[in-house]
């Protein structure tokens, strides 16, 4: 029975941590976050008012007009953006990460379904006081992303999709079950799950996923509360509706769109990927050899790269 009682308490352990980090010390209030010379690692968090809730966020790099947005996945906290990425473009593009509602150092209930986490975006976007932006999207973020220009299609001028794909796509319901089933293959190698739901089980991928997870360790103060297990049920449950809604008529936004992906994505295969630079009528698509849902993170050198040409051109 004991030994039954010490598997159930590392479990309950595991999922609470899921896709979040150490909390190290309190988050950081600035009105200044703008100003220094900041990386991911030590921008401070901020907080906006939006749509009745307190949202948590990290704003840096070089200011403009039209910022970038980055739109996180399945219970990321603050702390899950890869600074690679983040820093690349922050060092061409003002880039704001943030936290979704009932996540993190983000007041509110989690919310129920991708409608109304976009909705939550929005509200957050005009909190800020932008008439329109860029958006880089990862995984949920994307589906989130896609029901927000539904709502408000003028608010992004341009938009990435990566390791995403569309309402009622391919397998997309899916992702409850197989996170499970990581979840559960990481309680029992220690490891965190991701190293299984973003990589290929080879050698160039638990390379690439080593070198990932150790970059979500380089911010070592004033990191972001730990996501509840509450949230990975809400948002699983919310995936598994939006995965099988009906389509949405991709076709009308005529906004530049990037696709990348992993050629081997298992959270939400890459066929989805194919399927949405057909449908959105001006899409350009980057598929990563050897690769899985974390191909950006995998090449994020190549990445950025690319990302930067196409947001800034």
């Amino acid at each position: 029975m004991k030994k039954y009682l010490i598997t159930f308490m590392l479990m309950i352990g595991l999922i609470s941590s899921l896709f979040s980090q150490i909390n190290n010390s309190e988050i950081m209030k600035t009105s200044n976050a703008q100003s220094g010379n900041y990386t991911y690692a030590t921008v401070p968090t901020q907080f906006v008012e939006a749509n009745g809730i307190k949202i948590a966020y990290r704003s840096y790099g070089k200011e403009g007009d039209i910022p970038v947005i980055y739109f996180n996945h399945l219970t990321a906290n603050l702390d899950n953006c890869d600074p690679r990425i983040m820093d690349a473009i922050a060092a061409h593009r003002q880039i704001i990460s943030f936290d979704y509602r009932g996540v993190g150092s983000s007041t509110g209930k989690q919310g129920t379904s991708i409608p109304d986490m976009a909705k939550d975006a929005i509200a957050f976007i005009h909190a800020l006081g932008y008439k329109q932006v860029d958006v880089v999207a990862f995984s949920m973020g994307g589906f989130i992303t896609q029901e927000l220009l539904l709502v408000e299609p003028q608010l992004v001028r341009k938009v990435i999709l990566a390791g995403t794909g569309p309402r009622g796509g391919q397998g997309v319901s899916d992702v409850v079950g197989l996170t499970y089933k990581d979840i559960f293959k990481g309680l029992f190698t220690f490891r965190d799950p991701k190293f299984y739901l973003f990589f290929t089980q080879n050698k160039i991928g638990k390379d690439a996923a080593r070198d990932f997870l150790k970059r979500l360790k380089e911010r070592t103060e004033n990191r972001d509360k730990k996501v509840k297990i509450s949230v990975l049920k809400s948002q699983l449950k919310a995936i598994a509706a939006w995965g099988h809604d009906q389509p949405a008529d991709l076709s009308v936004f005529k906004l530049p769109v990037f696709i990348a992906n992993g050629d081997n994505d298992r959270m939400v295969p890459t066929p989805n990927s194919y399927d949405m630079a057909k449908r959105f009528p001006n899409a350009q698509i980057k598929i990563y050899d050897n690769s899985c849902h974390g191909g950006i993170f995998q090449y994020h050198e190549e990445f950025v790269k690319s990302a930067l040409t196409f947001l800034n051109k």
